[in-house]
C-alpha cells in the first residue's frame, strides 16, 4: 500500500501579513522530508474562495516549487477543476504536461468536477452541468495530450479549432487520471473511464472494501471504456494523521486540526451560510467542537502500533494507497514533522515489504481486462495532412489588407480624374495621352 499527504493549505483566522507567505513555505518543506522519507505521493487540490478552509487556488505554481528539490515523491494535481469556465482544457493539457516535464515524469493527474456554491456560482458552473463538463473536458485534455495536431471540437462547453497542443507529457501517454469521489456513485463512474478514484470521504474499513470490491469489479467488466488514453486502476482514501507514542499527545497535536477538517468541508459542501470577508469559521468550529465525536483510534491518530494496525486493516480491504490529512485546522508545522518521522521510521516499513511483489501480481492479473478495455476506447481521429488547416499569421493578413486598401485608393482616385483630349502643354512636354487615342 502507498502513502500519501494531502494539502488544502487550510488557514484559519486570524490571519496576519505573513500566513499565506508561512503556511505555502513549511509545506514545501514538508514535502521535502516527505520525500527524503519515502512517503509515495503527495496531493494538493484546486480551490477558489474557500477562506480558512483552502488557500490552494494554483496548485500548478506549489507542485512546480516542489518538484525542484525533490527526488522520487510523485506530484498529485488533485483535482484540477474541470469543467471549462474554471479551466480551459488545452490549459490543463498545458500545465499537466509542462509540470510532468519539469518533475521528470511524477505527475498524476487528479479531476473534479467541484461541488461548492462559492466556486460554482462564481464561475458559472451549474450542478446540472457541471458533471457533463467534467467529461467532456477531461476526455479532449486527454486528446490534446496525446495527438499530434489536435483536429479540433465542436462541443456543448467548448470549441476550439485544430491547433497542436504543446508540450507533449513526459509520461505517455499521459500522466495517470484521477476523479476525486465522495460517494459510491462517482467511484463507479471512475471504474467505468478507467480512471483511479480519489475518495475524499471519511469510511471505515468494512465500507472501503465494498467499494473496493465494487470499483474493482467493474475495471475487470465490459463497462469499464476509457476516457483516456490509459487505464489507472488504483483506489485511494483518507483519513487522519497524527502519529506520537503517547496517545493522549498524538490526540492533542492532530485531533482538533482533523475535526476542523471535516467542519470546514461541511460549511463549505453541506450546511453552511458564507459571507465572503466575513464568516469566522474558525470561531464557529470552536463553538461547535464540544457536539463533535472524539477523535482517537481508528483515525490514523495514535501511537505506531495503533496507526500500523489501522493501515492494515485499508490494506486487507485492497485500498492502493492511503492519504493523509496532516495539514490540517492549526495543526502546527513541527509537529506535522515529528509525526511523519516517527510514521516512516517504525510503520511504513511494515506496508513495503512485499509492495514490489504485490503490484506485480496486481499489474499480471488486471492486464488482459485493461487491454480489452482500451480496445473498447472509442478515439478522435486524426487528421490527414491535407485536411490540416493553414492560418495565415496577422502580419501577412494586415500587408495583403494594406495593399487591397491602396489599390482601392487609387482607382477611386483616377476615377475622378477628367482627362482632357489634347493637352495645351503637349508641345512644351510631351503628349498627356498616348499618339493615335486623340
Amino acid at each position: 500500500m502507498k502513502f500519501g499527504l494531502l494539502y488544502e493549505h487550510q488557514l484559519p483566522r486570524s490571519w496576519t501579513e505573513r500566513s499565506d507567505y508561512d503556511l505555502l513555505h513549511e509545506a514545501i518543506e514538508q514535502v521535502e522530508l516527505a520525500d527524503r522519507l519515502g512517503f509515495d505521493y503527495i496531493w494538493e487540490n484546486e480551490h477558489h474562495f474557500l477562506e480558512e478552509y483552502s488557500h490552494s487556488s494554483a496548485p500548478e505554481v506549489f507542485l512546480a516549487a516542489c518538484a525542484r528539490n525533490t527526488k522520487q515523491i510523485r506530484l498529485g494535481h488533485a483535482v484540477v477543476l474541470s469543467p471549462p469556465p474554471y479551466n480551459h482544457p488545452a490549459r490543463v493539457a498545458e500545465r499537466i504536461a509542462t509540470l510532468d516535464l519539469i518533475s521528470h515524469g511524477r505527475v498524476d493527474w487528479g479531476t473534479g468536477e467541484s461541488a461548492s456554491r462559492v466556486e460554482m456560482d462564481a464561475f458559472g458552473v451549474t450542478m446540472e452541468d457541471k458533471k457533463a463538463m467534467w467529461a467532456e473536458a477531461t476526455e479532449q485534455s486527454a486528446n490534446m495530450m496525446t495527438m499530434e495536431p489536435y483536429p479540433g471540437f465542436e462541443g456543448r462547453f467548448f470549441s476550439m479549432p485544430c491547433r497542436n497542443v504543446l508540450p507533449k507529457p513526459y509520461q505517455q501517454p499521459h500522466p495517470p487520471l484521477w476523479v476525486a469521489c465522495s460517494r459510491m456513485e462517482t467511484i463507479h463512474a471512475a471504474a467505468r473511464a478507467g480512471i483511479g478514484a480519489l475518495t475524499f470521504a471519511f469510511v471505515n474499513p468494512q465500507v472501503a472494501r465494498q467499494w473496493v470490491d465494487e470499483y474493482y469489479a467493474i475495471i475487470r467488466s465490459d463497462e469499464c471504456v476509457p476516457i483516456g488514453h490509459s487505464v489507472n486502476a488504483n483506489i485511494a482514501m483518507c483519513t487522519g494523521f497524527s502519529v506520537h507514542h503517547d496517545v493522549e499527545e498524538a490526540k492533542r497535536r492532530g485531533a482538533d486540526g482533523f475535526r476542523y477538517f471535516g467542519y470546514s468541508l461541511g460549511h463549505y459542501y453541506v450546511f453552511g451560510d458564507h459571507q465572503p470577508g466575513v464568516t469566522p469559521l474558525w470561531e464557529q468550529f470552536e463553538r461547535a467542537r464540544e457536539s463533535m465525536d472524539d477523535v482517537g483510534k481508528g483515525s490514523g491518530i495514535g501511537t505506531p502500533d495503533e496507526v500500523r494496525d489501522h493501515l492494515q486493516e485499508f490494506a486487507d480491504a485492497g485500498v492502493d494507497q492511503v492519504i493523509f490529512i496532516q495539514q490540517g485546522g492549526k495543526n502546527r508545522h513541527e509537529h506535522i514533522c515529528e509525526a511523519m518521522e516517527l510514521f516512516a521510521a517504525e510503520v511504513m516499513p511494515h506496508f513495503k515489504e512485499r509492495e514490489a511483489e504485490l503490484e506485480a501480481r496486481k499489474s499480471a492479473e488486471l492486464a488482459p481486462f485493461i487491454e480489452a478495455a482500451l480496445a473498447r476506447k472509442p478515439r478522435m481521429r486524426p487528421l490527414e495532412e491535407h485536411e490540416i488547416p493553414v492560418i495565415s499569421a496577422f502580419g501577412r493578413n494586415i500587408v495583403q489588407t494594406e495593399q487591397d486598401e491602396s489599390s482601392r485608393s487609387l482607382h477611386h482616385a483616377a476615377a475622378d480624374i477628367t482627362v482632357p483630349a489634347r493637352d495645351p502643354l503637349a508641345g512644351q512636354r510631351g503628349s498627356a495621352v498616348p499618339p493615335g487615342e486623340d
